[in-house]
């Protein structure tokens, strides 16, 4: 692929009228608009569209949020929520578009410089890792 170009190619799709239960880690752009309960990590965009339901932390380079996430997302790029959207967590992100009419319940993280990036990760990680040390489930 030329330097510069961006994949678009969709690598993984969950339906509308799909459930799926447990952790996905994507390869590249992923899709959801069905139901997710288990963590979703793609190494490129991840798009949650208007009619996803997700009790998920979410990771990936581009978030597009449309659905409802109940859970902390990591966007290393950009996050975009649009007027549909709905986030029950915390955001991590370099750079932010949020449109008039989503909900954001939970602390915003907008890093503009690598070390602040990298600090906002590792304080997401570790309080992470005593969630789950202490048996307290996310979303």
């Amino acid at each position: 692929m030329a330097k510069g170009k961006e994949d678009y190619s969709v690598n993984t799709i969950i339906g509308p009228g799909t459930s799926f239960y447990g952790d996905l880690d994507c390869g590249g752009f992923a899709r959801v608009d069905g139901n997710v309960q288990g963590d979703v990590k793609a190494k490129g965009r991840l798009v949650i569209g208007e009619r996803a339901r997700m009790k998920s932390n979410v990771s990936g380079t581009l978030v597009t949020v449309g659905g409802v996430v109940f859970g902390n997302v990591l966007a290393s790029e950009r996050l975009i929520i649009l007027p549909t959207g709905l986030i029950m967590g915390d955001v991590i992100t370099r750079r932010i578009q949020a449109d008039e009419g989503c909900l954001i319940h939970g602390q915003v993280r907008v890093c503009q410089t690598e070390d602040a990036w990298n600090r906002a990760l590792v304080e997401f990680r570790d309080a992470a890792g005593l969630r789950e040390s202490l048996g307290i489930q996310h979303g």
